[in-house]
């Protein structure tokens, strides 16, 4: 047996506070330096001393994390061992670190804590001496490989001083060790040599816990749900190559240690493949008679929606392997776009789940993440497929118009593989990495309107323009589905409130002014909750007339009458009488609940002097009448255009004008000075009101023309026409888009002629046949034939003398 010479430690030791471990004689480790207290004790001792002594530091075991820095000294374990400084490694990211490689050397107990800062300095009486134990340090260093999971067994075998203690704590530890090696051996014979070597490294594994505890129950229940997720994958129906995919990541995944971070992201990557609905679908129902009842049970109007949706049902029953189409419903908000989705997949049996593209500025939401990236996932197409379970369904894209751009890419190009029938059907998200067919899926996307919209991305989709409702229309609607809506939501019966049909046209004409029922949904709300409030202060009056034995005759009927008080809504004073059922809602109720009405006709007042015309313009919102005001003035022949206007609409302010003065003379137009030179020492401002709202197309052609030969000729526009139309240099009109908004937005206004381009008499059929019957249209080629009808009695020509004026 060789001797070791005795090792003698100061008597004053540096201490250093650790967490990461119990550090034991005869063991080396790695310790992180991080916290004032050791970072100062390093580099006052090991990077400044120049002998052995000041490599020797004292090692104590702390169980609260050190980290945290506070300004006292935590409570110190009273033994520790005295370590040799093999190594120092420094680093200032991300933030300054020292990394130190000590040895242990032997024990010692702290007699007394000579000083506490910069570092702690105690005086220590070393406990045990290496050279009588000369076998024992490789022992020691097998136990020092279990510290650091096993902190109170190594703080244990650390405190046993005595041999005697020391062999009674480490060797049970060891037989136990040995006794698991062989159970290992005698269980599992290797039968190739991939398989000797997972077996030898499984063994280390084991060493690192005690058999018998919670970690064996984990590893045994991890063991099982990978036997589970194996057995999926073979019983999976999914194609070929992607089960190829599968084993390969399952084998992967069994020779992998759990410790490791891919392990869990192999694993979900698995358990996703088994959950996707490769080949499970649900079946159509192709009832063409029951699914027209149900389409027009759930929504009013809407004509040319439904008739495609029943055609697609109609060939679906006659080709069982369609392609499902890819629509797009453009029109303004509150028209019931994504409503209709729903009721397609509820009408073709199918699942429906939407996924919302406005904001969207990440090709990663459509095709997922690189499994390569931290915390990657699949996109929103796989994902959404996973939750309904199905690989049929009824997919919406909410928004498509709203997605955006940056510097992770372009989602709108992300979308065109999606939405291509000849290519979804080997769709790749970026994390599965594998085809997966999205031929079945059925597709609808909404959107206000296709300006924003790419054009390749347009290309692929069918357009299916939603218009916004007449006030007919918002009336069915109203009380076949809004207020049995709202009753409902507010706990309310139609034994409680009535709202007869002139209160709700009442509310559509002066309360809101939209394309779409959103305001006028809620103005119903509103209404409901003022109600409630009346009748739940009812009930409680009630309770208090009972307790004071007041007989029934005696009480009074609360009825909201045109004639009732504005007052009467909010009476709430405890001497009222409870109100009798139904509470109607009448004009006096919706000025008392909803305030002043908010929009008046107020055309005839705002066309009473020259130089305004009213104009017709589509926003995604629906179409909207468009006033436009001219003023003369003295000046140097400039032209003013306010309103915030683009590019296009001011070019059509130049046109107007250019074309008025070349055909000053033929309409006699003269500026006040009697010139036919209509900006000779005069300023020209046209202004078009919102002027917080931007402006653009070139469709107020003919209203700035219009308005123009108002101010020169100092004629009134007649109050109830309403235009639209682009004008070239030569007075001609071509057509423009948006026709049947715009002509619902001048019946909403109460217009009575609409003046069009008559190019655009084709869009007619599209408008309601009973908005047609409160209009009149007038289809116009040229300026001659616009200004004839948008003044009385025509707009007349200056002919030759001798001759007699006539009018166009």
């Amino acid at each position: 047996m060789s001797s070791v010479s005795p090792i003698q430690i100061p008597s004053r030791l540096p201490l250093l506070l650790t967490h990461e471990g119990v550090l034991l004689p005869g063991s080396t480790i790695r310790t992180s330096v991080d916290t004032a207290r050791n970072l100062q004790l390093v580099r006052s001792r090991l990077l400044k001393g120049t002998s052995l002594q000041s490599t020797i530091l004292g090692v104590i075991p702390n169980t609260p994390d050190p980290a945290s820095d506070t300004q006292d000294l935590p409570p110190l374990h009273r033994i520790g061992t005295a370590a040799l400084a093999v190594q120092v490694v420094g680093s200032n990211w991300p933030k300054p670190h020292y990394t130190l490689l000590i040895t242990g050397l032997c024990r010692f107990q702290i007699v007394q804590v000579l000083k506490e800062k910069p570092y702690p300095v105690a005086e220590v009486e070393q406990l045990d001496r290496l050279e009588e134990f000369p076998n024992t340090c490789k022992t020691r260093e097998e136990l020092g490989e279990l510290s650091e999971q096993f902190y109170k067994y190594a703080v244990q075998i650390l405190d046993a001083v005595s041999l005697e203690e020391r062999f009674k704590m480490t060797i049970p530890l060891l037989v136990r060790q040995i006794e698991g090696l062989k159970l290992l051996q005698k269980t599992r014979k290797p039968k190739q040599d991939d398989d000797k070597r997972v077996i030898a490294i499984r063994p280390i594994r084991r060493l690192t816990h005690i058999p018998g505890t919670l970690e064996d129950e984990d590893e045994d229940e991890d063991n099982d749900d990978i036997v589970m997720l194996e057995k999926k994958i073979r019983t999976s129906s999914m194609p070929e190559q992607a089960h190829k995919v599968c084993v390969k990541e399952i084998k992967r995944l069994k020779k992998m240690p759990q410790s490791m971070p891919e392990y869990a992201l192999t694993r979900n990557y698995l358990e996703l493949m088994v959950e996707l609905p490769w080949n499970k679908s649900t079946t159509d129902r192709l009832d063409i008679r029951a699914a027209r009842i149900l389409l027009d049970n759930d929504h009013y109007a809407m004509e040319k929606l439904k008739k495609r949706v029943l055609e697609y049902l109609a060939v679906r029953q006659l080709k069982n392997n369609l392609k499902g189409p890819i629509l797009c419903f453009v029109g303004p908000p509150g028209v019931g776009k994504t409503s209709v989705g729903r009721s397609v997949a509820k009408t073709l049996g199918r699942e429906f789940h939407r996924i919302a593209l406005g904001g969207v500025c990440d090709q990663s939401d459509i095709r997922g993440h690189r499994r390569t990236y931290v915390g990657s996932m699949p996109g929103r197409i796989i994902n959404g497929l996973k939750t309904v379970g199905v690989n049929n369904p009824v997919f919406l894209l909410d928004e498509v118009d709203k997605l955006g751009k940056s510097l992770q890419g372009d989602p709108a190009a992300a979308l065109l593989e999606v939405l291509d029938p000849e290519q979804n059907h080997n769709f790749t998200d970026h994390y599965l990495n594998v085809a997966f067919d999205l031929s079945q899926v059925l597709f609808i996307a909404t959107a206000n309107t296709t300006a924003t919209i790419p054009p390749a991305l347009l290309d692929r989709m069918e357009i299916i323009q939603v218009p916004g409702y007449t006030q007919e229309e918002k009336i069915e609607i109203a009380h076949r589905h809004l207020i049995p809506k709202q009753l409902e939501q507010h706990g309310l019966t139609p034994q409680q409130i009535q709202i007869p049909q002139v209160t709700t046209l009442a509310i559509i004409t002066r309360y809101t002014r939209e394309a779409g029922v959103r305001s006028l949904d809620r103005k119903f709300g509103a209404i409901c909750r003022a109600v409630a409030v009346k009748v739940a202060e009812g009930q409680h009056k009630e309770a208090k007339l009972d307790r004071s034995d007041i007989t029934e005759g005696e009480g009074c009927r609360e009825h909201i009458l045109e004639d009732a008080k504005p007052e009467s809504i909010n009476d709430t004073t405890d001497l009222a009488l409870p109100p009798e059922m139904p509470i109607l809602i009448d004009f006096h109720a919706l000025k008392d609940i909803l305030g002043p009405p908010m929009y008046e006709m107020e055309v005839s007042e705002r066309l009473s002097q020259p130089g305004v015309a009213i104009g017709l313009a589509w926003t995604p919102l629906g179409g909207k009448i468009m006033f436009v005001e001219a003023s003369r003035m003295d000046g140097e022949g400039q032209l003013t255009l306010t309103g915030q206007l683009g590019d296009v609409m001011k070019e059509s302010a130049h046109l107007a004008i250019s074309w008025l003065r070349s055909n000053a003379k033929k309409y006699h137009l003269t500026n006040a000075f009697g010139s036919f030179d209509l900006l000779d020492n005069t300023d020209i401002h046209l202004h078009f009101p919102a002027g917080a709202v931007t402006k653009d197309g070139p469709s107020a052609g003919v209203t700035i023309v219009t308005c123009l030969a108002s101010l020169f000729s100092g004629r009134l526009v007649r109050s109830d026409v309403a235009m639209t139309g682009e004008i070239t240099l030569r007075g001609l009109v071509l057509p423009v888009g948006g026709i049947k908004d715009k002509v619902l937005a001048a019946h909403r206004a109460g217009l009575k002629q609409i003046i069009i381009p008559q190019r655009n008499e084709k869009d007619l059929e599209e408008i309601p046949s009973n908005v047609r019957q409160d209009l009149s249209f007038v289809t116009a080629s040229c300026l001659d034939e616009v200004l004839n009808a948008a003044f009385d009695g025509g707009f007349t020509v200056k002919t030759r003398p001798g001759l007699v004026n006539s009018k166009l």
